[in-house]
């Protein structure tokens, strides 16, 4: 532990603007080390998106659903009358990767707000701005529809769902997701966590699907995650695999290293910073 205290130390004195940074990996208990007042739970924005990956993972174990399956198998009893009929060919695979064919942005509570109580039917009568299942692009609107799907097959909201089969198995300190008008999980962001507990869940991908001995998800799906790019993307600069959110949040597995880091922050966006100080150091 004295090389991670030390490397607290070193982002310590770079004064970023960070509420919270963890480092957990091979032979490395999770430890985090504060830098700003905050809330216990800050909002990790896009890291959410993983998480509803992983509960995608979970339901795709028990054999509840397949990435082939269309989004509207487990959806149909909320299609509006005239809808249009490509809706019907988006599997849930091209929801997980943006291909939905809504814009960049769109269903983005953090940016706007959503004219309507009703997200889904606001959603499934919404013209296509591309062609779905084709291109690929942005938006939170991909992971609100998974996460409805998911609830329709679990009958309970995501939130609750997850603290018995992740949350509580992880041991999470606190949890708190924001719902919708009709008391959905918005699944694309609005996640609030501890950096400590988000750097959890990079050790359960590292490690194959387990945390602690413990069987999270199966190895099959952690390496699909990985290999069809749901989310945890290769890093670029250095080796590994991560995901980002607005004003600077992160998750990041160091493949190099054996370790996963993560953050909280706000208007932060040196991460390659902190990864090179820990590169350095440990």
């Amino acid at each position: 532990m004295a090389k991670v205290n030390k490397i607290y130390e070193l982002v310590s004195e770079k004064n970023f603007s960070i509420y919270e940074l963890a480092i957990a990996g091979e032979g490395i208990p999770v430890s985090s080390q504060t830098y700003m007042k905050g809330n216990r739970g800050q909002d990790v924005y896009s890291v959410a998106k993983v998480f509803v990956v992983t509960a995608v993972g979970i339901l795709y174990d028990q054999g509840l659903l397949k990435p082939t399956d269309t989004v509207m198998k487990y959806l149909s009893k909320y299609a509006p009358e005239g809808m249009d009929h490509r809706w019907n060919l988006i599997t849930i695979d091209d929801a997980l990767k943006h291909r939905i064919g809504m814009p960049h942005g769109y269903l983005d509570i953090d940016v706007g707000t959503i004219p309507s109580d009703d997200y889904l039917n606001y959603l499934l009568t919404t013209p296509f701005a591309a062609p779905p299942c084709q291109s690929e692009e942005y938006t939170d609107a991909a992971y609100y529809l998974l996460a409805r799907l998911c609830e329709e097959i679990i009958g309970d909201t995501l939130d609750n769902y997850l603290m018995d089969k992740l949350f509580t198995p992880l041991e999470f300190a606190e949890v708190a997701w924001t719902h919708c008008p009709q008391g959905h999980v918005i699944g694309a962001t609005g996640l609030y966590l501890s950096a400590a507990d988000v750097a959890k869940l990079g050790e359960v991908y590292r490690n194959g699907g387990t945390y602690n001995g413990k069987r999270i998800i199966s190895e099959e799906w952690a390496w699909l995650v990985l290999n069809q790019g749901y989310e945890l993307n290769p890093l670029g600069f250095t080796p590994g695999y991560g995901k980002s959110g607005m004003y600077g949040q992160q998750i990041a597995v160091l493949t190099d290293l054996n370790i996963t880091v993560a953050w909280t922050g706000y208007e932060f966006y040196q991460g390659e910073e902190i990864i090179r100080i820990i590169k350095e150091n440990l």
